[in-house]
């Protein structure tokens, strides 16, 4: 059949025999003005693909949300589909997608944390009472996961300046003020640390070192992977080294396992410590970028590693773009090294099945040496004073130190560095014993993923292999204590809540496992052989170690306060 051409009457361009044609193509429809607004936004920027989570963003910085006219305008930037676009948006958290005809969310947002240390701090009475104080037409309260502060909680964060210990007048005097920016810390600047010798030992590898040397130097300190999986780091240089290039290093700074705040400590405080070590970390591997991938709920160190790597770049320690921060946007799941290295693509951050590992294909399909950010700022350590910095240490037959993040019922909640054979009964000890009429009843050891282990285990070392057996791990050393005022039975209902909010969903074992539990642990008796079989699905089925370690608060909770449930 014959094809004509008809712009008469704009009633179609297309027409094939008596149909019309249509005058737009099918879709939703690029709008004009949001397509010069967004074009002004990025001026200037690459429109690769990777990019994709930071220009989403600005736009979110820029316009309070992100309206489908403008997620249609990224669409056309970047010539990809609006089903990429869309499903990377709405993966995130902290992206506030709006459809044609949906109000945007108000001017200012209040997320209050609600995870266990906040939740024993009364975090559920501070949301209620400002969701009913406050204006819902200017000011949205949400429930969010940890933010990264449980020596300060309850936590909310405002706009993007986070109140510690927070309270309804103390919320409504930041209102009031326009408090809602991230505030910056004192911290040891690139002039400070150079001025101690920072970077001498970077400048002295770069000119003579050897790498298997330091690697050596690593090994022999005794240093293993301190964002919970415990692998002794200097090892993954070699694996990552024996790959050709390129090669790049991801450091993983989504630290969003609750209860634990320990990098956030070292960054707002000594961020060239980390920073020195990664880049000794690079040069062993021979990177050819290191991106650093760090949560949004850390704003101020956001803000300090972008000042800190510009002085890095104009000192001519390192060559402009070689450090690439890229920034999260609220998905605890991208913790896991191949879901950030997705995320880093820009894509939604779904772990991705083993083998190959990240050492092999990782960004881009190359080999990535991925590291935690107080791993690296032990190599610093360990390059600049000996491997003795740590192996020195020895306690109930462990060897080395530990940041244990301690918090709940304790005295004085904060970070801890403490030998690596240390007892709940120190770490207690060390954070000024029990808080003022809190006797010790239970403590979670290593995150959620720990589950929940009695008073009566009160002898053994927080370290790594040493809680196996119990069925917990030490993860990231998250200690939270509870007293006889708070609940087991709702301790475990709180984290597996969090494993619900925060499974990606790629896994069926994982998303529909932790729905169902949550339902079953709401009961006032739990189904005991029920929940032992989903447990047992979701321990053997589930893809990655969020739906693996997710039944560790139901059993030990059954294990260890039979009389709760």
């Amino acid at each position: 059949m014959a094809l004509d051409h008809d712009t008469s009457g704009q009633k179609g361009v297309w027409k094939q025999g008596k149909g019309k044609g249509r005058v737009t193509p099918k879709g939703r429809q690029l709008d004009d003005r949001a397509w010069d607004q967004l074009r002004a936004l990025l001026a200037g920027r690459p429109m690769r693909r990777d990019l994709l989570i930071e220009h989403l963003h600005l736009i979110q910085d820029a316009f309070g949300h992100l309206s489908a006219a403008h997620l249609r305008a990224l669409a056309e930037e970047m010539r990809l589909s609006m089903a990429e676009i869309y499903e990377v948006a709405t993966f995130y958290a902290h992206f506030d997608v709006v459809k044609e005809g949906e109000a945007p969310p108000p001017a200012l947002t209040i997320r209050v944390c609600d995870s266990l240390s906040c939740e024993l701090a009364g975090a559920q009475a501070l949301k209620s009472a400002l969701a009913e104080g406050l204006d819902p037409a200017r000011v949205r309260v949400l429930r969010a996961p940890c933010m990264g502060r449980c020596d300060t909680a309850p936590v909310l964060e405002l706009g993007h300046n986070h109140i510690d210990h927070a309270t309804p007048s103390k919320v409504e005097a930041a209102i009031a003020a326009g408090d809602t920016h991230a505030h910056l810390p004192d911290y040891e600047t690139f002039a400070d640390y150079r001025a101690t010798g920072g970077y001498e030992a970077l400048t002295a590898l770069r000119q003579t070192g050897d790498w298997e040397e330091v690697q050596e130097r690593i090994l022999s300190s005794g240093l293993r992977g301190l964002g919970g999986a415990g692998f002794p780091s200097g090892r993954k240089w070699g694996f990552v080294r024996a790959k050709g290039g390129p090669r790049y290093l991801a450091v993983n700074g989504d630290e969003g396992e609750p209860g634990t705040f320990k990098d956030r400590y070292y960054l707002e405080r000594v961020p060239h410590l980390f920073l020195e070590g990664m880049l000794i970390a690079a040069w062993a591997v021979e990177a050819e970028t290191c991106f650093i991938y760090m949560r949004d709920e850390y704003p101020a160190v956001l803000e300090i590693l972008r000042r800190e790597i510009k002085a890095l770049e104009d000192a001519g320690v390192v060559d402009k773009g070689y450090v690439d921060l890229r920034r999260g946007a609220g998905a605890y799941i991208c913790g896991e090294e191949s879901a950030m290295i997705e995320s880093i693509e820009g894509k939604r951050g779904l772990p991705r099945h083993r083998p190959p590992f990240v050492a092999q294909v990782g960004v881009f399909g190359r080999p990535t040496l991925v590291h935690n950010v107080e791993t690296l700022h032990w190599v610093a350590r360990i390059c600049r004073e000996g491997p003795e910095v740590l192996s020195s240490t020895e306690k109930n037959g462990r060897r080395g130190l530990r940041s244990y993040s301690v918090s709940g019922r304790v005295a004085r909640p904060g970070v801890y560095l403490l030998p690596a054979g240390s007892t709940i009964t120190d770490i207690i000890e060390a954070a000024g014993g029990m808080a003022e009429g809190h006797s010790f009843k239970a403590y979670q050891p290593g995150g959620p993923s720990s589950g929940l282990l009695p008073a009566s285990i009160d002898d053994v070392p927080l370290d790594f292999d040493t809680l196996q057996p119990l069925g917990s791990f030490i993860g990231s050393a998250a200690v939270v204590v509870l007293s006889e005022h708070d609940s087991a039975k709702g301790a475990a209902l709180n984290m597996l809540r969090f494993f619900e909010d925060e499974s990606c969903g790629q896994c069926t074992p994982c998303r529909v496992g932790c729905e169902k539990a949550v339902k079953l642990m709401q009961a006032d008796h739990w189904d005991q052989p029920l929940l032992e079989e989903l447990c047992e699905a979701m321990a053997d089925a589930s893809i990655c170690g969020l739906g693996q370690a997710a039944p560790n608060p139901i059993r030990l909770t059954i294990k260890h306060f039979p009389d709760e449930v």
